[in-house]
């Protein structure tokens, strides 16, 4: 029996494990790696996806890079409120 740890770790994972690895549904995951949204492939009629790509895409997606920058955090500017009517 493997530990949940050595799941994680695989290389090419299942929706299952990819699922958990992400934190979401598989529902979720299924319908994300459908429409093209997360890198995944199928091998035969069953979804897989590779660890080190879903670490990539995270990246990109959360907007981390290699080398992290330092970078001016501006506050945010409010908006004029509407004249009442």
């Amino acid at each position: 029996m493997r530990s949940s740890a050595e799941t994680v770790l695989r290389e090419v994972m299942d929706i299952r494990q990819a699922a958990g690895y992400l934190g979401i549904s598989s529902d979720t995951l299924y319908r994300y790696a459908s429409e093209g949204f997360v890198p995944a492939f199928k091998l035969g009629n069953r979804w897989r996806f590779k660890k080190s790509l879903l670490d990539s895409w995270m990246d990109r997606q959360s907007g981390a890079s290699a080398t992290p920058a330092l970078t001016e955090v501006k506050p945010r500017e409010k908006k004029p409120a509407r004249a009442a009517m």
